[in-house]
């Protein structure tokens, strides 16, 4: 579309602009605040690149781009052709500073409470670990992946595709314990999940804890998660002990899970009354708009990203349906004229997982814009454009998505 290739910024590897003329967006004296708490300065000159918050240490600095203490994505190039994300590539977003880190250190301690049953109690995880045990892989990823690709300067991280990633989650169903403590009790339709970050004094909690209500639809895959990628769930992802709710944004995904209810209404926290909302351009978020819950269809391309050699190329990428499975990814090198079904790599780990996949083509010399367009087994399809919104959330469209290279 032609409009919308003119929005085109020049790209690097991570599919944007310079990361250097990316601004850090730090709208309140909370969000100073917690920048503060985790020891990393926003005030790095600009030519050179931001440190890893010592929570984050233990990550690979040369695959992350650091937006702040609180956000760090995944490089486009670093997303690989795999299907599990390694854990110290996957990308970083935290709502509030997360709480000390000892509360790993013995984390079958650590205590959630289970309301709206009909036999409330607190549980440890090391008796959740007696009550039921199930893997899965699924696509973490944040509401405003893609916000880096809407031309109205949409406020928050300006991620480009790198805010996800697709990782193997070990714990217990949450329909297993509900079960166990005697059902739901009637008239429940959310499960409501809270973290157990510290929370700053003199704030009313509602206005800034992480507190999200998700459907009951959820329950039948939604689990209380202690191991990601086969071992202990870390400090920086959320552990000891994390509730994840498989294809449904990373906000959902609610990290240092201390509270969980079963409840007739939503929460009355901010941060679902009127955050993660999708509102037109310029408008507050309120209860009557959509809630950033079940994922849509996306995919975008890995690789090639830098300019090279014409003749026989391998072009790469990731696809995944959110709650749906995949059916097919579709590849174009001319900017969406023609299209060619690319096809899938490695094992299928189910509807919440991604999926690679691979296109060869023989390319000749000049410039192409390679794009890929994802469908599920219930007929979405990724649109060509984006859907405007305030926030930029839920961007899916191919076309901002795609990469342009330059073969000689």
């Amino acid at each position: 579309m032609k409009q919308e290739a003119a929005l085109q910024p020049p790209l690097t590897k991570s599919g944007l602009e310079n990361p250097t003329r990316r601004t850090l967006l730090l709208g309140s004296a909370g969000a100073m605040a917690a920048v503060s708490l985790l020891g990393f300065s926003p005030l790095a000159k600009a030519d050179e690149p931001k440190s890893l918050p010592d929570y984050a240490a233990w990550k690979e600095r040369n695959a992350l781009i650091v937006h702040s203490a609180n956000t760090m994505e995944t490089e486009r190039g670093a997303i690989g052709n795999g299907v599990i994300t390694p854990s110290d590539r996957l990308f970083v977003r935290n709502n509030l500073p997360a709480p000390p880190a000892s509360i790993t250190d013995d984390p079958d301690a650590w205590e959630v409470h289970i309301e709206g049953v009909k036999n409330p109690r607190n549980l440890t995880v090391g008796e959740l670990k007696k009550m039921g045990v199930t893997t899965v892989a699924s696509v973490l990823q944040c509401s405003g992946n893609g916000r880096a690709f809407f031309p109205h300067g949409a406020s928050g991280t300006q991620w480009s595709v790198g805010a996800a990633g697709c990782v193997m989650w070990t714990g217990v169903p949450l329909k297993d314990v509900v079960e166990a403590l005697g059902g739901p009790v009637d008239g429940a339709k959310y499960i409501t999940s809270s973290g157990g970050e510290s929370l700053p004094d003199g704030l009313d909690p509602k206005t800034i804890i992480v507190e999200r209500s998700v459907p009951t639809r959820a329950m039948s895959s939604a689990i209380l998660a202690w191991e990601m990628n086969d071992e202990p769930l870390t400090h920086t992802h959320g552990g000891p002990l994390r509730m994840v709710v498989p294809g449904y944004y990373g906000v959902n995904n609610v990290k240092y899970v201390k509270n969980v209810a079963l409840s007739e209404n939503q929460t009355d926290a901010k941060i679902q009354v009127s955050g993660y909302r999708v509102r037109d351009v310029g408008v507050k978020g309120a209860t009557d708009q959509p809630s950033m819950w079940e994922m849509n269809v996306k995919s975008w391309v890995t690789s090639p990203l830098e300019d090279g050699r014409s003749g026989r190329t391998m072009i790469y990428g990731v696809a995944f349906g959110g709650t749906v499975a995949l059916k097919k990814v579709d590849v174009s090198v001319d900017g969406g004229k023609t299209w060619k079904q690319a096809r899938f790599l490695g094992p299928d780990l189910g509807p919440y997982a991604w999926r690679p996949f691979v296109l060869a083509a023989d390319l000749p010399a000049g410039e192409h814009r390679v794009v890929s367009k994802a469908s599920d087994v219930d007929g979405n399809t990724q649109p060509e454009g984006r859907t405007e919104n305030e926030r930029g959330y839920g961007h899916n469209g191919w076309s901002d998505h795609g990469v342009t290279v330059t073969l000689s």
